[in-house]
């Protein structure tokens, strides 16, 4: 019997596909509301405390959840009205397009050796400090932000909207802001953004593996390699700090033929991370083709979740 989309699915490859062609929305975003809310609450709870810390990352992750489920009840009598509450709820979740934007607009800062433009760039990729890095050192951090990113801004979200609905759309990205937001080994957040963080790990481990394992089968639509994308996500992926960023950054060093990972300043903190890769250090041309594979994985996980929503719900009935 042939497998039929259901309404999740199809809200969920609409969205996809509005992300893909129109970015995020202009104006009054509701993630960066969603932001704007945790910055206030933060302000009024926040202690050098793991369960303060905890209860704030409660607060903010259940209330979207919460939302995502008062969503899904309003709608579970109408089809129509369920495909395009996802649809929409799935566009301003993802991150895609934005991602690409930003990375090809790396790309070419860095090749016409406008480094100073590309240290400022760079903090819409990540939050390294790069007051001091040279063209190489920026190549190398927007290139392991497309592939961390990759999985964060697309391909989780796409996992958790096929397994969960709208309250996993929502929650994984309430917990993935609230990381980007909290989640540092700063003075301020080592102790009062610890559960925020572990969270957003335990969110993201099985959808890194699955990012890191469709790199390695798109990579040879982006002129990579598969089998080198497999054998060094295999041997590096255990190798970074994160449990999940090194992942897809060893599967992206793999099919790029690249080498990633070294030291790297975040607000004051400087971390030493182990080599991913056996290839060269990234030029800005590789940074292009990190964009490239990205946005093939990203449609890649926009199908893989379609026929999940779909089987799920065919099983539900």
């Amino acid at each position: 019997m042939p497998l039929r989309l259901g309404t999740t699915a199809a809200g969920l490859v609409t969205g996809y596909a509005a992300d893909t062609l129109f970015g995020d929305p202009r104006r009054g975003h509701p993630v960066a509301l969603f932001g704007s809310a945790a910055a206030r609450l933060e302000r009024l709870l926040w202690a050098d405390s793991k369960p303060r810390g905890a209860v704030y990352a409660g607060l903010c992750s259940f209330g979207a959840v919460g939302l995502g489920v008062a969503l899904q009840t309003a709608t579970r009598r109408s089809p129509f009205a369920r495909f395009s509450v996802t649809a929409v709820c799935t566009w301003v979740v993802l991150g895609g397009r934005g991602l690409a934007a930003e990375g090809a607009e790396m790309a070419r800062l860095l090749e016409r050796g406008e480094v100073p433009s590309a240290r400022a760039r760079l903090s819409h990729l990540c939050a390294r400090d790069a007051t001091a890095l040279d063209s190489a050192e920026l190549t190398r951090a927007a290139t392991e932000s497309i592939a961390e990113n990759t999985s964060d801004a697309v391909v989780a979200p796409l996992f958790w909207g096929a397994v969960a609905g709208l309250p996993g759309l929502l929650g994984y990205r309430a917990l993935n802001t609230l990381d980007a937001m909290v989640g540092y080994r700063s003075p301020r957040y080592r102790r009062f953004g610890w559960a925020a963080a572990r969270a957003d790990d335990v969110a993201n481990l099985v959808p890194s593996r699955a990012g890191a394992l469709l790199t390695a089968l798109c990579a040879p639509l982006a002129g990579g390699r598969a089998r080198e994308a497999w054998r060094i996500w295999r041997r590096d992926g255990g190798r970074h700090p994160s449990p999940n960023a090194g992942q897809v950054e060893a599967a992206f060093a793999g099919a790029l033929d690249i080498r990633l990972g070294g030291t790297n300043s975040y607000g004051g903190e400087v971390e030493s991370r182990a080599r991913l890769g056996d290839g060269r250090d990234p030029e800005p041309v590789d940074l292009r083709r990190a964009v490239r594979l990205s946005r093939w994985v990203g449609a890649a996980s926009a199908a893989v979740a379609a026929v999940a929503a779909s089987a799920a719900a065919g099983a539900a009935r």
